[in-house]
């Protein structure tokens, strides 16, 4: 494997350090820098990196946004009141997350909001439109004992045969 020099600048109480480690290894100092700098940069690489948004991020929309998504009566309200903002959410997994709507960026979770999406889908009565996840269970007329609504598709239709 090809090697590139590059210069390093230490503060002097790390220079000191890293030229004992190298006296105790037996090694130059710069196979020892090199090594040590090498191990960090692959624990960092493989190190599980957090779904979590930046806190001030989230509580900044939170207090812009919950007013909106709390008063939206549905899916269609939901999508068009945050359009107007300039935001979007998007089917992630099994939740929804929310993005710029010009850019696409990503910026947070819906449930990072207080938003999840099981919560809106108890509370519109129905799955987000093109959500992969359709959570029927959680739809409001399904918990009331109505009959379960559908889009349409055949596999979402059925018949009561013996009502119980």
């Amino acid at each position: 494997m090809t090697k590139t020099d590059i210069p390093l600048r230490l503060a002097p109480d790390m220079h000191a350090l890293l030229a004992a480690r190298a006296r105790q290894e037996a090694r130059p100092i710069a196979q020892v820098a090199a090594r040590i700098v090498e191990r960090e940069l692959r624990r960092r690489q493989d190190a599980k990196t957090t779904d979590r948004s930046d806190e001030r991020l989230v509580a900044r929309l939170q207090r812009l946004l919950a007013p909106t998504i709390a008063d939206a009566g549905g899916w269609q309200d939901l999508a068009r009141d945050l359009a107007t903002l300039g935001y979007e959410m998007r089917p992630a997994g099994g939740g929804i997350t929310l993005h710029l709507r010009e850019t696409g960026e990503r910026l947070c979770k819906a449930s990072e909001l207080g938003f999840a999406y099981a919560r809106l889908v108890r509370r519109f009565g129905a799955p987000m439109p093109g959500h992969p996840h359709r959570l029927a269970h959680l739809c409001g007329s399904a918990r009331r004992g109505a009959p379960p609504r559908h889009d349409g598709r055949p596999e979402d239709r059925f018949d009561v045969i013996d009502p119980i």
